[in-house]
């Protein structure tokens, strides 16, 4: 008989809103700092915006938060971007997942994923993401969630000098009707 495993409580997820924008902030920049080659934008240049640029963001897109437990500073994040070009408005992209480490392998990457693909599903009917090549453990998690490889982009990033490929990938959701 194997030996009962601790249960853990539930992940704590919500939308960021407006007032959430310093946590957010702070949470972004951390994520930028630690890890360059991971996004498109950089520290320098989301160091030097307001408040409310990033109060802006929050109010224009879907943002959810992720908490271990009700005790826990905000752990992670994820943003849905959905153009609002008609010809666009069919599909989003998924930017901006960054966990702190202390808070990576405990599931809440993939719960907070499936977060927002439930929420995209509502609106959307496929989701784009990108992820850098060597970030073998994002590529893992995100074909788990279902996502498929449709190309890659040679030197897609330039981060002091040294060029990052990037994997471009796709989820259809429940509404795509090219299926």
């Amino acid at each position: 008989m194997k030996p009962d495993r601790p249960v853990r409580k539930p992940f704590i997820f919500r939308r960021l809103g407006t007032d959430d924008a310093a946590t957010y902030r702070g949470l972004r920049l951390e994520g930028l700092q630690s890890c360059p080659a991971a996004f498109s934008s950089s520290w320098d240049e989301e160091n030097r915006h307001a408040l409310e640029k990033f109060s802006d963001r929050l109010e224009k897109n879907v943002t959810l938060g992720g908490w271990l437990n009700e005790r826990s500073s905000l752990c992670g994040i994820a943003s849905l971007f959905v153009p609002d070009t008609t010809k666009l408005r069919h599909k989003a992209s998924i930017v901006g997942v960054y966990v702190r480490p202390e808070a990576r392998g405990t599931g809440l990457a993939q719960a907070l994923l499936e977060q927002l693909i439930a929420h995209a599903s509502e609106q959307v009917e496929a989701l784009l993401i990108t992820v850098g090549a060597s970030n073998i453990a994002a590529l893992r998690l995100y074909r788990k969630l279902g996502f498929e490889e449709y190309g890659r982009e040679p030197g897609a990033l330039k981060v002091n000098g040294t060029y990052y490929d990037e994997v471009l990938m796709t989820l259809s959701l429940p509404g795509d009707t090219r299926l």
